[in-house]
């Protein structure tokens, strides 16, 4: 849970100043315009079919958006973000291949780490990085309400109750080896809300990368030793802050 520290964390918000490069912003606009040249040139396009994943999960998105369509566009704009991570970072590695299953159990060092850590869980962590700068451009042309990237909350279970920790009291307790003082934390990619009320969630998301690619994303199950023992990510997301959790990887979007 907290190899994140190795990578770093930054901070988002609607007004951050974090922003494509000039190749991803590149693609993401070529392919919406190749989208609405064939749209004018051929028969009216139906509505992208992953767009009922968003809409049947989070039917309140429609209220905000105004229609399907709108739901649509920010599935598939959200959705191509896990792919271009995902093409980016393997045509770094790997030439444009996805890695073996071998591969993605080598382990390497990283600098921060003390002990070497997967392939898979470098290139996640990579594609992450790259899979959010993109989410953040898309969320703030897209969806009108507050949105937090990766923040971290305090999840009281017994209590069901939910705070928020700042990101100067993150990387402090890091620093200083606090571990035990985020036991009880958990940290969404993504969470939107319908308003100024950050405890209660319209749809929270999560990128996953699975390495090999033929694995199947989904939430990872917590530990015996965590404080949300026998129970998942997706669960917990959704017990905590109440909106319904996706998986957005770069073949599907799972509900």
């Amino acid at each position: 849970m907290l190899l994140v520290a190795c990578a770093g964390s930054t901070p988002h918000s609607r007004q951050g100043q974090w922003r494509l490069d000039t190749e991803t912003a590149g693609r993401l606009r070529h392919a919406t315009t190749v989208a609405g040249e064939g749209a004018s040139t051929a028969a009216p396009a139906a509505a992208p079919t992953v767009a009922s994943v968003l809409v049947k999960t989070a039917p309140l998105l429609v209220t905000v958006l105004g229609s399907d369509n709108a739901v649509g566009e920010l599935e598939e704009r959200l959705w191509e973000c896990a792919r271009e991570a995902e093409r980016r970072i393997n045509a770094r590695y790997f030439g444009g291949r996805a890695p073996t299953r071998a591969e993605c159990g080598e382990e390497v060092v990283v600098d921060g780490c003390p002990q070497p850590i997967t392939r898979a869980m470098q290139l996640g962590q990579q594609k992450h990085a790259l899979a959010l700068e993109c989410a953040r451009e898309v969320l703030e042309e897209l969806w009108p309400r507050p949105f937090r990237l990766e923040q971290r909350y305090r999840y009281y279970r017994n209590a069901q109750f939910l705070e928020m920790v700042s990101r100067e009291e993150e990387a402090r307790l890091i620093a200083q080896g606090c571990t035990r003082e985020l036991w009880r934390t958990i940290k969404p990619d993504i969470v939107l809300y319908l308003d100024d009320n950050w405890r209660r969630a319209a749809l929270t998301l999560d990128f996953k990368f699975p390495c090999p690619e033929t694995n199947v994303p989904q939430w990872r199950q917590y530990s015996s030793d965590s404080a949300y023992s026998g129970q998942s990510q997706g669960q917990i997301y959704q017990e905590a802050l109440g909106g319904h959790p996706v998986i957005l990887s770069p073949k599907k979007i799972t509900p």
